[in-house]
């Protein structure tokens, strides 16, 4: 736990963690991991939309005004199709709203019905038309297929319907094309449909899945942190059984048999009771030892369910240095400060990063008469700016308790931001001279101690 070698390990630490630690408290870093994956997903395919519109307009610019402006009108009202289109099924893939059917159908047919007005434009232009104009109505066509596909399939259930989506948008752009170009040019326009089509739709099936993945994830990862706490309520609950079951039914039988004792008018009566007496307050006692035992924190445990705890809520958590050699009254004091700390992080703030550090300070050689100091340093990052700012050195009624129980041991408590977005929790303890120097030396049972921490 102590010593030169902890030194060395809290500053190699360093500067990546800190790093993640105090880095700047935006709006996207307050967001967790599953928020992050939509936030992330729904701004991309947003813009699907908008390349969409920017990409056929600059195509279309060489095209006369009389023949562009049809499309560019027909594309506008697509545009605004597929960014609600967009939102709503994102919504449906969240489970947070119906699908929505009429939407899909009405994106789907302006689709064909800008394909169709680009092919009319194709079929007006004169017999030798300019290349560009050729690729403009040609580059538009396309994409009003492709992207009817590929954003349509957000709102589609199995990758088979996504497959017959692309089918169809294939197909129907060969047939539109075929009624109104010459065969070669239909099936060029086919088998460019397929190929952007397809990609697209690959995109957006890919990108759902993850979504869902995410979700998925996001869900275990809370349903793993409620059954930690149902386990530990089990574990108190087969404590308590395992004191009071046998004492309890011993009572029991006690009492009848006082009772029928006396019913009878029998002395010994009076001696069943004592017992009975004599069991409840032995039981009362045992009660209080399992409570005090449960309530009672150890450094070690609190360090190791920490790491466990901060984990199963995707936090990183890392943890430097082992309690191993200091005195108990010290490492139950610590103790606290870690529980604490810990619940401060789940309920406060969108941490990402925590950083748990233990060590020991010697008093050095011309601080005579001082002891030495055993220092916990909790730091996490995620704290809103506003937050971190109005966290001053008093802190609620948490940070109060641990001041409370710190005093007791001659320690202190120092909370407060460290940085933009960071909040650090510096607890300091004196370890006696008498035990200093069994705290600083590691031994074989703090190594083992502190591989498992590692």
């Amino acid at each position: 736990m102590t010593g030169t070698g902890d030194h060395e390990d809290a500053a190699t630490y360093g500067a990546t963690a800190q790093a993640a630690i105090r880095r700047p408290g935006k709006w996207w870093g307050r967001k967790g991991t599953a928020a992050k994956v939509e936030s992330y997903t729904r701004i991309s395919f947003h813009l699907f939309p908008v390349a969409q519109l920017v990409t056929a307009l600059l195509s279309l610019t060489p095209v006369p005004a009389r023949s562009a402006l049809p499309v560019a009108g027909a594309l506008l009202v697509h545009v605004v199709l597929g960014l609600r289109l967009t939102g709503q099924a994102l919504d449906w893939v969240a489970g947070r709203r119906a699908r929505p059917r009429r939407l899909l159908y009405a994106y789907m047919a302006c689709g064909f019905a800008g394909a169709a007005i680009a092919a009319l434009v194709l079929v007006k232009l004169p017999d030798d038309p300019p290349a560009t104009y050729y690729t403009a109505c040609v580059g538009t066509y396309v994409l009003f297929l492709a992207f009817s596909c590929g954003l349509g399939v957000l709102a589609l259930r199995t990758h088979r319907q996504s497959l017959v989506a692309v089918a169809v948008a294939t197909f129907g752009g060969w047939l539109l094309g075929s009624a109104l170009l010459p065969a070669p040019a239909a099936a060029a326009l086919a088998f460019s449909t397929l190929l952007s089509a397809g990609g697209l739709t690959l995109a957006s099936r890919f990108s759902v899945w993850l979504l869902q993945a995410v979700y998925e994830l996001d869900e275990a990862r809370h349903t793993r942190a409620r059954l930690a706490v149902a386990e530990e309520r089990l574990r108190f609950g087969r404590d308590l059984h395992d004191v009071l079951g046998r004492n309890l039914s011993v009572i029991a039988l006690k009492s009848e048999l006082a009772v029928q004792l006396a019913r009878r008018e029998r002395p010994e009566a009076v001696e069943q009771m004592a017992e009975v007496q004599r069991i409840a307050q032995e039981s009362q006692r045992e009660v209080r030892e399992v409570v005090r035992g449960y309530r009672e924190a150890d450094l070690y445990t609190e360090l190791l369910g920490a790491r466990g705890v901060l984990s199963a809520a995707g936090i990183t958590c890392t943890v430097t240095g082992t309690p191993t050699g200091l005195p108990r009254p010290v490492q139950a004091a610590l103790a606290w400060v870690v529980r604490e700390a810990v619940t401060n992080v789940l309920r406060h703030g969108n941490a990402a990063h925590c950083r748990i550090a233990l060590t020991v300070v010697p008093a050095g050689p011309r601080a005579e008469g001082r002891p030495a100091v055993a220092e916990l340093t909790v730091e996490n990052d995620g704290v809103p700016s506003a937050t971190a700012g109005s966290s001053g050195s008093t802190g609620g009624h948490g940070l109060a308790g641990l001041r409370e129980r710190l005093a007791a041991e001659q320690g202190t408590l120092e909370a407060g931001p460290a940085g933009k977005s960071a909040f650090r929790l510096v607890a300091r303890v004196p370890v006696p001279a008498d035990e200093v120097a069994e705290a600083g030396v590691p031994g074989e049972t703090a190594e083992r101690a502190r591989q498992e921490l590692e």
